[in-house]
């Protein structure tokens, strides 16, 4: 009689042992890859969300207009830039209409709330009518500080705009400065057309 040829039952084990092994390896790879795609799309996101605001920033400024407004309390100035966060507007501005003319002259604001997002204003025009309400619009979340300096005539930045009676409607230029909840700092600094 020949004896049959086979695996013992310890090759058996070894080899169930061994593809185990690959499949866990296996598995954990593809969770790590999972995971840094996941945070890649994250990352992605928040940083598109933040070169949007940046870029309609921008525009705005860019679009900013000589012209003081009449509110209930008075005369506005063209640009109003307040020192510390309060209920109103840390900035508020006249804005000509675009060239492409999808939108109209107005006067705009933007504000960091307390969820945290940076809020722009919208009011209907660039006078206020008496008890006039602006729409607010969140234009980017998860900011824990928001501040802007303003570039007087002197070349010195200064943290409210207008400093004095007698300065110019708008200032040389703005720098913001946000610091997201994430602990990333942005400065940017933008010329005004003035």
């Amino acid at each position: 009689m020949k004896s049959a040829r086979g695996f013992t039952l310890i090759e058996l084990l070894t080899a169930l042992l061994v593809l185990s092994l690959l499949a866990l390896m296996s598995y954990r790879g593809l969770g790590a890859v999972l995971d840094a795609r996941e945070h890649v799309k994250y990352e992605t996101d928040k940083w598109r969300r933040v070169a949007a605001f940046f870029a309609r920033f921008e525009r705005d400024v860019e679009l900013a207009a000589p012209r003081p407004v009449r509110s209930a309390g008075g005369i506005a100035p063209a640009w109003l830039g307040a020192p510390v966060t309060t209920a109103e507007a840390r900035l508020e501005f006249s804005r000509f209409a675009s060239t492409e003319g999808v939108d109209t002259a107005r006067r705009i604001g933007y504000r960091l709330n307390e969820k945290h997002e940076i809020e722009l204003w919208l009011w209907p025009g660039l006078d206020v009518a008496p008890g006039a309400l602006p729409a607010r619009y969140p234009v980017l979340a998860g900011v824990k500080t928001f501040e802007l300096q303003y570039l007087n005539p002197a070349l010195a930045w200064v943290d409210a705009w207008p400093t004095a009676p007698a300065d110019r409607p708008l200032p040389r230029a703005v720098r913001l400065r946000i610091v997201l909840v994430s602990d990333e700092e942005i400065v940017r600094i933008f010329v005004l057309q003035s």
